[in-house]
């Protein structure tokens, strides 16, 4: 037996044993199928997006997803519309939850899909959901730009969540930035990347230098390495040659004048 429950959030106004064998925050292949698998399904909206962003994964909205999973609750951080509680950026934040038992049913691009299944019931002309569309609206939301996510095993079971038996419940939480699930459309319709001006197309998504940056071609954290790097060749380079002119200045000094020193 398996159960699966998702939990969304929507912003309206006022309206543990360890993972085991999950992957954590920094596993790579972890955070390849959450980056991918969002813009996969982003790129195949219907009606097709004029606006929507490549999205990234961001480390911050990671280590959120990760404490908040360990809480073992089948409820939204309750912090996520407080500046600076969650994030130093973004605020409000954005979360999407599935829970689901035992741990072998989880998979990243299952838990999403199962999200963005909710267009089923969601019709975009007039932003109508017959049942539950929250993850979905997440999930495409145009201006959500950064993603972070986390899975956890609660062998001590899931607050709100009921498995009876079942081994292993498992919770898998994604935050997001900019938050998603305003009272607006989730997206622009239009041709892919009309409303990009500037912006790059890639796979009907926009994405931007500056907030999608290419770390493989020395931005970001890598150019400030490549930086710091060059800065540390240059002392390096530069201190043993310096030292090389100096002895070799007092040197010349001696013979030239060989009384000008005086010493105790």
């Amino acid at each position: 037996m398996a159960v699966v429950v998702l939990l969304a959030l929507l912003l309206l106004p006022d309206y543990p044993k360890s993972s085991g064998a999950l992957p954590d925050i920094d596993n790579q292949a972890f955070i390849t199928d959450c980056v991918t698998v969002h813009n996969q399904l982003r790129s195949q909206v219907n009606p097709p997006a004029s606006d929507m962003l490549y999205m990234t994964w961001d480390e911050a909205l990671a280590k959120t997803a990760k404490a908040w999973a360990r809480t073992c609750q089948f409820s939204h951080n309750i912090y996520l519309k407080q500046a600076g509680k969650v994030h130093p950026t973004f605020t409000p934040v954005g979360e999407n939850i599935w829970v689901g038992a035992p741990s072998s049913t989880f998979s990243v691009s299952a838990a999403i899909e199962k999200w963005y299944d909710e267009v089923k019931d969601y019709r975009y002309n007039d932003r109508s959901c017959s049942r539950v569309c929250g993850h979905y609206t997440q999930v495409v939301w145009a201006k959500s730009y950064k993603v972070g996510c986390a899975v956890h095993i609660c062998p001590s079971g899931i607050t709100g969540f009921n498995t009876n038996s079942i081994p292993d419940p498992t919770i898998f939480v994604c935050n997001y930035g900019d938050a998603g699930n305003f009272p607006t459309h989730p997206y622009s319709s239009g041709p892919e990347c009309r409303n990009c001006p500037g912006e790059t197309c890639e796979n009907k998504l926009c994405s931007y230098a500056d907030w999608n940056p290419d770390f493989g071609s020395g931005s970001g954290s890598d150019a400030a390495s490549a930086s710091c790097n060059s800065y540390f060749l240059a002392v390096v380079i530069t201190r043993p040659l310096a030292l090389v002119l100096i002895i070799a200045g007092v040197y010349g000094l001696q013979l030239v004048y060989p009384h000008v020193f005086a010493y105790e």
